[in-house]
C-alpha cells in the first residue's frame, strides 16, 4: 500500500508581508507548502493559497494582466483557498482601489461604515448555512469566533457561489464562501486558534482528495 503524500500547497506571495504564519498552519494541517511571487508559477499550482495581508490595489496589480488567466483556473477547480484581501479579490471590484478583481464571485467588496474600523479581534462566525454539509466545516460548532482584522467585506449578491457562513459588524456580511472548489473567509483562520488550524486541516484534507492524493 503507498503512502500518501503530503498535498503540494502554493502560497501566492505578493510581496507585502511575513507569510510565517499561514505557512506553519498550512503544515500543521498536513500540507506541503511553497512560496512563489510568479503569477505564472500560481496559475500553475495543483493547490492555491491567496493570503490575508496586503490591499486589493497592490495584489490585482501583482497578478496584472493574468487576471483572466487566474480565475479560469479556479472555474476549472482547482483547490483554492482565499484569506481576507486573497478573497476581496475573488470580487468583480472594491472600494478599496479602482480596477477589476478576478470577478469569480458576482458582487462588490465595500467599506464598513458607521463602525470602528478596521474591524479588528474576535467575532463571531454563524455557519448554520453550511451545517455539517460542507467538508470544510467538519467538527467546527455552528457558531465559532474568529480573528478578523479588516475594514472592507464582500457584499455577496447571492447569485454566485455559496454563503456558507455570516458575521455581523455594522451589517451583515458573508465571511464564508465556496464556489467550485475555491474557499474564501474574510477572517484569519491561521491567527484563530484551534478552530481555525481545524478549518485548515479540513481545506487541505479536501484539497488533497481533490488532486487525487
Amino acid at each position: 500500500m503507498s503512502r500518501r503524500t503530503s498535498p503540494k500547497t502554493t502560497i501566492f506571495d505578493y510581496g507585502v508581508g511575513n507569510l510565517h504564519s499561514i505557512s506553519k498552519a498550512l503544515e500543521l494541517g498536513g500540507a506541503k507548502v511553497k512560496v512563489m511571487s510568479g503569477v505564472d508559477e500560481v496559475i500553475d499550482a495543483e493547490i492555491i493559497v491567496f493570503p490575508g495581508v496586503g490591499d486589493f490595489g497592490a495584489v490585482m496589480q501583482s497578478i496584472g494582466k493574468k487576471r483572466t488567466a487566474l480565475a479560469e483556473q479556479l472555474e476549472a477547480g482547482v483547490p483554492t483557498l482565499g484569506i481576507c484581501i486573497g478573497f476581496q479579490i475573488m470580487f468583480e471590484a472594491s472600494e478599496e482601489a479602482r480596477g477589476k478583481g478576478l470577478s469569480f464571485l458576482k458582487g462588490k467588496v465595500k467599506k464598513f461604515k458607521g463602525v470602528r474600523i478596521p474591524h479588528m479581534g474576535w467575532n463571531t462566525v454563524d455557519t448554520t448555512a453550511a451545517g455539517a454539509r460542507d467538508p470544510l466545516m467538519k467538527g467546527i460548532q455552528k457558531t465559532t469566533y474568529f480573528y478578523f482584522a479588516n475594514s472592507y467585506a464582500p457584499a455577496s449578491t447571492g447569485k454566485d457561489g455559496s454563503d456558507l457562513a455570516f458575521s455581523q459588524y455594522g451589517l451583515k456580511f458573508p465571511s464564508i464562501m465556496r464556489k467550485a472548489n475555491t474557499y474564501g473567509t474574510q477572517f484569519h483562520p491561521e491567527k484563530s486558534g484551534q478552530p481555525g488550524l481545524r478549518l485548515i486541516k479540513n481545506f487541505v484534507k479536501f484539497a488533497a482528495k481533490e488532486v487525487g492524493q
